[in-house]
């Protein structure tokens, strides 16, 4: 069964993904790709936390103690989730900032893959794009 969470959140991110490089100008697509797709893999992260969470030793306070919660595959798989959800929900935030301060789309596609892929490596990308192209470091929308 978790190897099913798995590969369904992870296409349905990977559809997100599509969505925002293909159709970043149709607002139902950076709904769902941003806000929609995101939504329903935290309502799964949420489900596996509220089975899996207290089953499990380690915890947050130490390097260790993450590990030791991450050796249960039911966590890891949350971890994963929690990941494909905040990356894409960033992802999609990307899209609706760089149409509003004029950053081409040929210059967001970049920092999106960079998200997809890495994260916050992607944001920071993002922002020195924005920075670059606006002459602003605007951290307030």
């Amino acid at each position: 069964m978790l190897d099913t969470v798995f590969s369904t959140c992870s296409a349905l991110a990977v559809l997100g993904w599509v969505l925002l490089v293909v159709f970043p100008r149709q607002r139902h697509a950076r709904l769902i790709a941003g806000i929609g797709i995101p939504l329903a893999i935290a309502v799964v992260y949420t489900v596996l936390i509220a089975l899996y969470f207290g089953r499990s030793e380690g915890g947050f306070a130490t390097l260790a103690g993450v590990a030791k919660l991450f050796e249960n595959p039911a966590l890891l798989l949350a971890g994963w989730v929690h990941y494909l959800a905040f990356d894409l929900f960033i992802g999609g935030w990307e899209t609706g900032d760089a149409q509003k301060h004029g950053v081409p789309h040929l210059l967001l596609v970049p920092c999106l893959l960079l998200t997809f892929m890495l994260g916050p490596i992607g944001l920071l990308a993002y922002f020195a794009i924005r920075t670059w192209r606006t002459r602003v470091l605007a951290l307030v929308a």
